[in-house]
């Protein structure tokens, strides 16, 4: 997975699609992001880099609820890699 800002806009996508808003702000955030389950909204640190913002987004992904029935095809593959990545770091 290459860190560009197309693989951003995908990891948004996968996000959006299932039904969570992506919001960059200003924060003191101990992790780079929280999480607003009641209202379905991922607030990142604004001032992360494009890296940071991939790394933090790959990390969010797996340890959300998303139906991936929502998913179009391209965003289920990229959810998929997404979940083999975060399960080949465990081993």
């Amino acid at each position: 997975m290459k860190f560009n800002q197309s693989t951003l806009n995908k990891l948004e996508k996968i996000l959006e699609e299932g039904g969570y808003v992506v919001r960059y702000e200003r924060g003191s955030f101990q992790s780079g992001y929280c999480i607003l389950e009641d209202k379905k909204v991922v607030v990142l640190n604004k001032f992360l880099t494009p890296e940071g913002r991939i790394n933090t987004l790959i990390d969010i992904i797996p340890s959300i609820d998303i139906n991936y029935d929502l998913l179009t095809k391209d965003s289920q593959k990229i959810y998929d890699e997404v979940n083999a990545r975060i399960h080949n770091l465990e081993k």
